[in-house]
């Protein structure tokens, strides 16, 4: 299977989370979305303003790859508290305008102090 790697250092700030994108049979592997803004500073703030950051990065981070959220697989959000749970799903409906996530994950996770991060696999139009 071929592999491509797609540079994503615009939509990340350099060491951060992730930087590149790896399409791979159709599909578009992208890990670890986390609050960033598009200027390359983290959200510090609340989880929901954390939340939003991190689809919009995740959204950039797509895009720099060809692709976008509406060609999404699967995608897994990880949380730190399971007390976001609720207040994430209503954020998910912003960005996929379902409140069903094709797969969830609740753990904790240690995440330099964040509360959310995000993987995804996205189809390849």
């Amino acid at each position: 299977m071929s592999k491509q790697v797609v540079s994503t250092d615009l939509a990340a700030p350099p060491g951060g989370p992730y930087s590149q994108a790896v399409i791979a049979g159709g599909l578009v592997f992208l890990a670890g979305a986390c609050p960033v803004r598009p200027d390359g500073t983290w959200v510090r703030g609340s989880f929901a303003e954390q939340a939003r950051a991190a689809f919009t990065n995740l959204a950039r981070v797509a895009e720099a790859a060809g692709t976008d959220l509406s060609q999404a697989v699967r995608v897994g959000v990880y949380l730190r508290d399971f007390v976001h749970f609720t207040e994430l799903n209503e954020i998910y409906v912003e960005f996929f305008g379902t409140e069903n996530l094709p797969a969830r994950t609740t753990i904790p996770v240690a995440l330099d102090g964040f509360d959310i991060e995000i993987d995804a696999v996205l189809s390849k139009p």
